[in-house]
């Protein structure tokens, strides 16, 4: 089997609806608002225990709530994406639990990767992204340290990266379903 088994219903259902709200919000605000995702781990929570028992329900709510948060927090870090963006995928891992929230979060890099380098190539800020990539390796992220002169990071954009994720969470789950 390539991906983790369907969590039990109605998993499935409540994250595919999770994933549609917090996409089309971020489409539109070009934010995931907290009240959503609070909400969601509150009854994501409640369903996991009422699923599993309370120790069991509680530990998988834990552990993929803090996969999610682990996996996509470094990319926060290096300003690659927002913090609605962590939250998203910790709510989403609280759901579907560590194993499957890995593989949301291989799927949405794959899928948001593409997008994002069609989009540099589209815009064609091609050039600005090697010259960001360069003073992030050379630690110019920091203060302007290892930056050579005339050289700067600029943004070559931003996408809502919340559709990225929507998608690669209904991807896994529909391949997941097959």
């Amino acid at each position: 089997m390539l991906f983790p088994a369907l969590p039990p219903h109605p998993i499935p259902l409540c994250v595919a609806a999770l994933t549609i709200v917090t996409a089309s919000t971020d489409i539109t605000c070009r934010r995931i608002p907290n009240p959503i995702l609070a909400l969601s781990l509150i009854v994501s929570l409640l369903v996991q225990v009422w699923l599993h028992g309370l120790v069991l329900g509680a530990g998988s709510w834990l552990a993929g709530a803090m996969t999610g948060f682990a996996l996509l927090i470094p990319l926060y870090l290096a300003r690659g994406t927002s913090a609605g963006d962590v939250k998203l995928l910790l709510t989403i891992g609280a759901w579907v639990g560590p194993t499957m929230v890995v593989y949301i979060v291989l799927a949405t890099f794959l899928i948001g990767g593409v997008w994002s380098m069609a989009f540099v190539v589209f815009r064609r800020r091609t050039t600005q992204l090697l010259t960001n990539l360069q003073c992030l390796t050379m630690g110019g992220w920091r203060m302007g340290r290892g930056m050579e002169p005339g050289k700067r990071i600029a943004s070559v954009g931003s996408l809502p990266y919340g559709v990225a994720i929507a998608a690669g969470t209904l991807g896994v789950l529909f391949a997941s379903a097959a």
